[in-house]
């Protein structure tokens, strides 16, 4: 159902996109990095966040970690990593594949700015073994993300 409701999303909004399915889990980062052989900085995770009464995803590149300070000033409380039924309740997508697009209802995607880092990207494509390379600003233009200052510095 998640790797369907995200074909059926780039069939209306990006056709020319192709899912690049695999036979092994790209559930981790290091995962689907190894799956699609980049740099884990370049697997695009989305966290999938309670903040207040709201639930957000965030888009972030592979390697880079939340900095609550900054969550909590950009979107307005602190945040909280849903749990693995929840995310799949909200998103549609299970864990491991869960990406800002073909989801069950809508939500408010944020781009973390970490990933304009890259001319393209790899987040997954509603399943553990797909995914789909992208360039960050065509990903946030598809979606509708905001693009954000979330996470820690690198250095």
């Amino acid at each position: 159902m998640s790797l369907a409701s995200v074909r059926a999303f780039l069939a209306e909004h990006a056709p020319d996109i192709a899912i690049i399915e695999t036979d092994v889990s790209s559930a981790t980062v290091a995962q689907a990095a190894a799956a699609h052989d980049v740099e884990p900085a370049q697997i695009a995770k989305t966290l999938s966040l309670r903040v207040g009464e709201r639930v957000v995803l965030v888009v972030t590149r592979g390697d880079a970690r939340l900095d609550n300070r900054k969550v909590k000033a950009a979107l307005g409380g602190k945040p909280r990593m849903l749990d693995a039924a929840e995310v799949e309740a909200v998103t549609g997508h299970p864990v491991g594949g869960v990406c800002p697009f073909g989801l069950s209802s809508p939500l408010p995607v944020y781009c973390d700015v970490s990933l304009r880092a890259f001319a393209e990207v790899v987040p997954a494509a509603g399943s553990t073994t797909s995914a789909l390379r992208i360039s960050p600003e065509r990903m946030a233009l598809l979606t509708g993300a905001e693009w954000a200052d979330l996470c820690q510095d690198p250095s």
